[in-house]
């Protein structure tokens, strides 16, 4: 069992960098590193990394966090399970020693037009893994690329990061992963299994990874990254989750009804149910967290339209002129450019932010009103599909620290607005690993 001396390592694997941080059984962060990666080249238009350079920064973050732990007499040897959270959907091939055969295709590399027909051809017209950017269609093109070294595995990048901590006698089939990153490959969540009309694109069900729950043990850290580190031998290697997922962990929304909205530069929401939900015509779509759910959108509306007509300082300068208690009465649709998502799934949109007041207050206000009302009308959409209605929302993302934004949003939504107490995807990894989920 578990005791409040016990440590927790959950490491996140995004695009620009690794981020590694060390929690207490009870949830605190104690120490966190930070490893840069460099930019991802292109190969045929399509964004690519190194999968070694993944490992490579993973392994400093380690490095740093020895040290980062030494100053407050803690070590990694004190850790007692770790997990990894990654990009949804990206993707790499490996041979039985878990040496990458293919480069790392990301998250958002596309164009994998005639997969997509293939694939059109066979899946249910509401599955995930239709369009020419799904995971599916990224694996097949995968698959054909690799012609001259034979691959043993299919990973997805927190997959393999895993991987590489239990080294590679203990991965069998073709590979391991968790239910939240398998979902844009086509797997069954509800039903908990591969469908069989992905055999009849050409791939065999016998080659796919062998899927875990989330928080489920895969097995145990190698003595060859004990030695390297200095952990212990019994450390469990525990599946995680896609970075967004692992960010909502972090928040500490725990309960049904809880929301978390990511105010970047795209809104996102996200919401924990007793049962699934799906709408693919508005990207809407469920990950199994242990026996909940989390329905989910993303709006292309957000801050990043605000940064369409103030720079920073503005922004921060015109949030004292605010009245986040009384509606300005206008009516926009903040897009940086035609086309919207969720919660309408509209290619053609046009953006609406007419009329302009003289006053920039005003301008501003009105802005912040409507990328609310958007996110009230997100919430309510996952509750008309069948998920609770949201009694308090957490906030992650740079929009969190407007004050007066958080008043506008509270009014608009008419529930508590709280500001998350972490949105790091590392923290949330960490979390699965304590079990703290």
């Amino acid at each position: 069992m578990p005791t409040n001396d016990d440590l927790f390592l959950g490491i996140d694997i995004g695009t620009s960098g690794v981020r590694s941080t060390v929690i207490t059984q009870r949830g605190e962060p104690i120490a966190t590193a930070i490893a840069g990666l460099p930019k991802p080249i292109e190969i045929d238009s399509r964004p690519c990394q190194d999968p070694d350079l993944w490992w490579i920064a993973a392994c400093d973050c380690l490095s740093d966090l020895a040290k980062r732990l030494k100053l407050g007499d803690r070590n990694l040897g004190d850790v007692r399970a770790l997990s990894v959270a990654g990009t949804s959907g990206t993707l790499l091939l490996a041979d039985e020693s878990l040496t990458p055969v293919s480069p790392g295709y990301l998250y958002n590399s596309a164009g994998f037009n005639r997969e997509a027909k293939i694939i059109a051809a066979h899946a249910p017209p509401d599955s995930i893994a239709n369009g020419p950017g799904s995971a599916l269609a990224r694996l097949m093109f995968l698959q054909k690329l690799n012609t001259f070294r034979p691959a043993r595995f299919i990973f997805h990048q927190a997959d393999w990061i895993a991987a590489k901590f239990l080294g590679g006698s203990q991965v069998q089939g073709g590979g391991l992963s968790d239910e939240t990153n398998v979902l844009k490959m086509g797997y069954d969540v509800v039903h908990r299994r591969w469908p069989d009309w992905i055999a009849d694109c050409g791939i065999p069900t016998r080659s796919l990874p062998h899927v875990h729950p989330v928080g489920d043990r895969f097995g145990t850290i190698s003595d060859a990254v004990c030695k390297q580190f200095g952990f212990a031998h019994d450390v469990s290697v525990v599946a995680g989750t896609t970075d967004s997922n692992a960010a909502f962990l972090a928040s500490g929304a725990c309960q049904r009804g809880e929301g978390v909205t990511s105010l970047g530069t795209t809104l996102a929401i996200k919401l924990l149910s007793d049962q699934p939900v799906f709408d693919p015509s508005r990207g809407i779509y469920s990950h199994r967290i242990g026996d909940m759910w989390l329905p989910g959108g993303a709006s292309n509306s957000g801050g990043g339209v605000l940064l369409d007509f103030f720079t920073p300082d503005q922004l921060s300068e015109l949030q004292s002129n605010l009245d986040p208690s009384t509606p300005t009465g206008l009516d926009y649709y903040p897009l940086s450019k035609p086309g919207e998502r969720f919660p309408i799934a509209d290619p053609n949109l046009v953006p609406r932010l007419t009329p302009r007041p003289q006053d920039d207050a005003v301008f501003l206000q009105g802005m912040l009103e409507s990328i609310a009302e958007i996110e009230r009308v997100g919430y309510a959409a996952l509750q008309e599909l069948g998920a609770p209605k949201v009694h308090q929302i957490s906030t992650a993302g740079g929009g969190a620290a407007n004050d007066a934004w958080t008043q506008i949003r509270t009014r608009v939504l008419a529930v508590p607005v709280l500001n998350a107490d972490s949105s790091e995807a590392a923290v949330g990894a960490a979390r699965i690993a304590a079990g703290l989920i």
